[in-house]
């Protein structure tokens, strides 16, 4: 049971700590410079990650609340014999939150390395300059985003597939009978 509590305990601090970080991004407005904003690809990718973001976090939140529940049943029936599959269950996901995590610490970084590519390329057309090394950062940075986008996605097909493994098993043992 304390290794229940332990496991709840960290999905919930992590859970918070992407929760804050999310809105710390949203919440953070651009800097005006005076100038005309430049529409770039890196706006739109980073809007798109931020939506990924929150995306990702309620996603979060609903394992969160499935785990809940599922320990909130342990505890009404703890002589159950169902207890060591929910605890490998529990372990399961853990993992596969700890993988998201990571992705989405990931993706923060990359967004936040856009808005200050962004900002730069900013100042440089306002000044009237041509920063071919600014255009090739944030090219870079812009392909590192979409790398880390893709990665986020592999672990969220990781977690479906592993969650559909169980239904397929039982559907097989269905179709043996018959």
């Amino acid at each position: 049971m304390d290794n229940i509590a332990e496991l709840e305990r960290r999905i919930a601090a992590a859970l918070m700590r992407i929760g804050d970080g999310v809105e710390a991004l949203s919440a953070k407005e651009p800097e005006p410079d005076g100038a005309a904003p430049v529409a770039t690809l890196a706006d739109g990718v980073a809007e798109a990650e931020i939506a990924r973001l929150n995306e990702a976090l309620d996603e979060e939140r609903t394992v969160s609340a499935q785990l809940n529940e599922r320990l909130r049943a342990l505890r009404r029936d703890p002589a159950a014999d169902k207890q060591p599959e929910l605890e490998a269950e529990i372990e399961r996901l853990s993992r596969l939150l700890d993988v998201q995590g990571l992705e989405m610490q990931r993706l923060k970084k990359t967004v936040v390395g856009l808005r200050e590519q962004l900002r730069l390329m900013t100042e440089a057309q306002a000044e009237g300059r041509v920063e071919p090394h600014l255009i090739n950062k944030a090219m870079l940075t812009e392909l590192e985003a979409l790398r880390a986008l893709r990665a986020a996605e592999a672990a969220e097909l990781d977690e479906l597939i592993a969650a559909l493994d169980p239904l397929a098993a039982r559907q097989e043992g269905v179709a043996q009978d018959a």
